[in-house]
């Protein structure tokens, strides 16, 4: 890979952050879709792809799932939320698909990051699984809730949180 490309990655996963005011401009649909596609090319065990998506635009089902997190004000002026599901009969090791999940998440905020968009990854909703499923008409049990992706066209000029240094993450090096 040359070091062009090296730098794009490094300046995408630097640059990147979770973005909570967003623009009321909605996303194309096909851009929505370039995003999952980047999702999609995650790593999951025995590739088995078991995500799914529910993409939500609709302000009075993103008014119904508000009511279920504690981040009701950003679910409602988010464009766009991307539910997050785990298909159980694709499913072959919990804590493993769910680490793809996350992967899948990844490589959607880095995807919205690159096409100038803003994402922030909604995690706290899980508690309310049950009642976000039957609000969206899903099978309790074909599906698992992972998280909500909220996304849309940045409308926040703060910073991104820093980070401690790499130093206090390293628990042993054992060459």
């Amino acid at each position: 890979m040359s070091e062009d490309w090296a730098g794009y990655v490094f300046k995408a996963i630097e640059g990147r952050r979770s973005v909570r005011n967003f623009l009321p401009k909605k996303p194309d649909r096909e851009i929505i879709l370039k995003i999952l596609q980047a999702g999609i090319w995650a790593p999951s065990g025995h590739n088995n792809q078991p995500w799914r998506f529910v993409i939500v635009s609709d302000d009075k089902v993103k008014e119904e799932i508000s009511k279920l997190t504690i981040y009701s004000g950003l679910v409602k002026k988010a464009p766009v939320l991307i539910g997050v599901f785990l298909e159980k009969k694709a499913m072959y090791h919990q804590i493993k698909d769910h680490q793809s999940a996350g992967a899948c998440l990844q490589n959607m905020m880095l995807a919205a990051y690159s096409l100038g968009l803003g994402t922030c990854w909604l995690g706290e909703i899980v508690k309310n699984e049950e009642k976000v499923k039957a609000l969206l008409e899903l099978p309790q049990e074909e599906y698992e809730l992972c998280a909500f992706l909220a996304l849309g066209f940045p409308n926040d000029k703060s910073k991104r949180a820093g980070r401690k240094p790499l130093s206090t993450f390293i628990l042993k090096e054992m060459s």
